[in-house]
């Protein structure tokens, strides 16, 4: 689902992963002020009162707002297609905060039966909160054994 090529951004390692680095190679402006997350005019702004794990979930979460989707949320929108952006905008953060590329490189698809020990490998390495962390390795457990089950199907 990620639609920003990080090795295009010369990202190939979570120690990279940095709001204002992105958003500059983006050529996108992040304010960080005392009010809700938001893009607004093509900028993101992010809250200045949240964790460094909240700040960078929501600049991924809105970065997506800001690359790929169109329209005032606020009026004239249907509700069905607003919700629709909601979780294109969700499914964008969690692969953007933990890419898959990079869990692949990791040692933790070995050890991924076991999420709640992975949570904390998770959430120190990609500077995430505990429920992105959980959510992404479900996914990524998830992606591992369908793939594993089409490797069977197919033999």
């Amino acid at each position: 689902m990620l639609l920003v090529n990080y090795s295009h951004l010369d990202i190939y390692h979570p120690g990279q992963l940095d709001i204002l680095e992105i958003a500059n190679s983006l050529d996108i402006k992040v304010h960080f002020i005392n009010i809700s997350s938001r893009a607004y005019k093509g900028e993101i702004i992010i809250d200045s009162r949240l964790s460094s794990e909240e700040q960078w979930e929501d600049f991924a979460y809105e970065l997506c707002h800001v690359l790929f989707q169109y329209g005032n949320q606020i009026i004239n929108i249907n509700s069905l297609f607003l919700e629709y952006q909601e979780w294109k905008a969700n499914n964008f953060a969690l692969h953007f905060c933990v890419p898959t590329f990079m869990l692949q490189k990791s040692l933790i698809k070995d050890q991924i039966a076991s999420i709640p020990e992975a949570i904390p490998f998770i959430k120190n390495q990609y500077n995430v909160t505990d429920e992105i962390a959980e959510k992404r390795l479900i996914h990524f457990r998830n992606q591992l054994q369908i793939s594993r089950l089409l490797q069977q199907l197919n033999a």
